[in-house]
């Protein structure tokens, strides 16, 4: 299930790593506060050291526009949500791609008098 949200980039938390069965791992999470009426902050992560280094990339403050799958696990039977970002890019550079430009208005002619007074019909019936 693949999601977009378009936020503020508030803050980058520190990098976790750790040691699995898999080997070494980083996990970097960060928070945006999205551009809503009533905004709401959500936290996001990437995993992995290429999404970790894109994701120093952006500076606090940027709006952002990120593609995310949301996976849930249990664990002690509790649930645990994750928000993993697989795509993250700068929401001004997305909406330029996509502007079109409206052409302007044309008038049409207008359409010639008829003159009914004439007793001319041309309708068949």
């Amino acid at each position: 299930m693949a999601l977009e949200i378009t936020g503020t980039l508030i803050k980058k938390l520190d990098v976790q790593t750790g040691n699995s069965a898999r080997g070494e791992w980083q996990k970097q999470e960060f928070i945006i506060e999205t551009t809503d009426n009533f905004p709401k902050k959500v936290c996001l992560n990437v995993w992995g050291p290429e999404k970790v280094s894109e994701i120093s990339g952006y500076r606090e403050g940027e709006v952002l526009k990120i593609s995310f799958n949301a996976e849930s696990r249990e664990f002690n039977q509790r649930w645990y949500t994750d928000l993993r970002a697989w795509k993250i890019e700068r929401a001004d550079q997305s909406s330029n791609d996509m502007s079109y430009s409206v052409p302007e208005s044309t008038s049409f002619p207008t359409a010639p008098d008829t003159d009914s007074d004439t007793g001319e019909d041309d309708l068949p019936f």
